[in-house]
């Protein structure tokens, strides 16, 4: 009989964290080794692998790199206004030089040419597949107790020229790795009440798009969250939260 893949594989989705503040302790190799392997085996369209990883510890660099990060900060805190942009300036939002590495997950279009199998209909079908890589990542690290961070707040062009990343390469994902302090129980945003997290009914739509059937979507998301079918899956406890 196969083994029952859901329990790890629910327990790494529901508790994977956007994390910020990490201990210092360093990452072994071998670990880091099989989280990137399992990132460069995520699906891509056409077998393309457009991803690349980019191992960042060299202090003084991510010290670049941060100096950016507080460049794009600025910005970003010029969309808000009042209440929300004090809330906005109090958040953490990365651990540049907390954590004890970094990495740059990035996409080259065309690596195996211009005719990619898939991309004449969805142009994008590369980057679409670079940000798979780093969902596999993400879980993986989960499971391995790690933390990630995304720094989402970044300039491509800054990336680019602290890391002499070519024009042709194009940097998806800028993320801490490390050991975190604590998982919190929801995301951080949630939890300080930046946003809701949306109610699985309101997305879904059956057969086109247009005004949802209310009754099965509520039917549908009852299902999604009851108790029993979890409970299935991890009969000893430690069902995770969401």
């Amino acid at each position: 009989m196969e083994q029952d893949l859901r329990p790890g594989l629910y327990a790494a989705i529901f508790r994977r964290r956007d994390i910020r503040r990490f201990r210092p302790d360093a990452v072994p190799d071998a670990i880091l080794g099989r989280v990137l392997l399992a990132a460069h085996h995520a699906p891509s369209v056409g077998f393309t692998q457009p991803w690349s990883f980019v191992i960042v510890r060299d202090l003084e660099r991510r010290r670049e790199v941060k100096r950016a990060f507080e460049q794009e900060r600025e910005k970003n805190a010029a969309l808000f206004s009042g209440a929300r942009r004090e809330q906005f300036l109090s958040f953490k939002l990365e651990g540049i030089l907390e954590a004890p590495l970094n990495l740059i997950v990035t996409c080259e279009a065309g690596r195996f040419g211009a005719a990619v199998l898939g991309k004449p209909g969805v142009e994008q079908v590369e980057l679409y597949s670079t940000c798979l890589a780093v969902q596999n990542l993400w879980l993986a690290a989960r499971a391995e107790g790690l933390g990630v961070g995304w720094v989402s707040i970044m300039s491509n062009d800054a990336l680019r020229s602290i890391f002499s990343i070519p024009p042709e390469v194009l940097p998806v994902a800028y993320l801490c790795v490390g050991y975190a302090e604590r998982f919190s129980p929801r995301p951080t945003l949630q939890e300080a009440g930046w946003a809701p997290r949306l109610a699985l009914e309101q997305l879904l739509r059956f057969e086109f798009w247009g005004a949802p059937s209310e009754d099965r979507a509520r039917a549908l998301a009852r299902l999604a969250r009851d108790a029993d079918t979890w409970r299935e899956i991890f009969p000893h406890g430690g069902m995770p939260e969401f």
